[in-house]
């Protein structure tokens, strides 16, 4: 069955789980989301160990394959789609404090290195999940759902 997608594109950039793929890949079925995109090291479908954890959204979700995420930022820039990069950087906002426009493209990246630096050039912003506990970052594919629902509160209130 067909549902309405919103005006939110995901970008996982170098994620090295098939798992956190398979999560992203049921993330972004439950939040509607536009295309996936998968760049770099991403595994990609099929993959028992995505499937194991999309549970069958990846053949839900409209999603592509591309070996270098500039490709993919490019054609965003080209089409006036603001890029929002998740990552802690000197000038990142509070998720919840920063107004979005829409449509967008939310990058997501490496468990470990976080987006490189050459796709965070791109970024026409970047937003943290404040942490509180020792370690500094969430699992990546809960960080999605965390910024993705977020995304989706704004959008629907201003459809109130």
């Amino acid at each position: 069955m067909e549902r309405e997608r919103r005006p939110v594109y995901v970008i996982a950039d170098n994620i090295r789980s098939l798992h956190n793929v398979g999560s992203l890949f049921r993330t972004c079925d439950a939040c509607g989301v536009r295309k996936l995109y998968l760049c770099g090291i991403s595994g990609k479908p099929p993959r028992k160990e995505i499937s194991k954890t999309a549970v069958g959204a990846e053949s839900n979700v409209p999603w592509e394959y591309h070996a270098d995420i500039l490709t993919v930022l490019k054609h965003f820039r080209s089409e006036n789609i603001p890029v929002l990069a998740l990552e802690h950087t000197e000038t990142s906002r509070h998720f919840q404090k920063t107004r979005y426009p829409f449509p967008l493209c939310l990058i997501l990246g490496n468990e470990v290195e976080g987006i490189s630096e050459e796709a965070l050039d791109y970024a026409d912003i970047a937003v943290e999940i404040p942490m509180f506990g020792i370690k500094q970052s969430l699992n990546v594919s809960v960080a999605a759902g965390v910024m993705l629902y977020e995304l989706l509160r704004q959008l629907d209130a201003r459809h109130e």
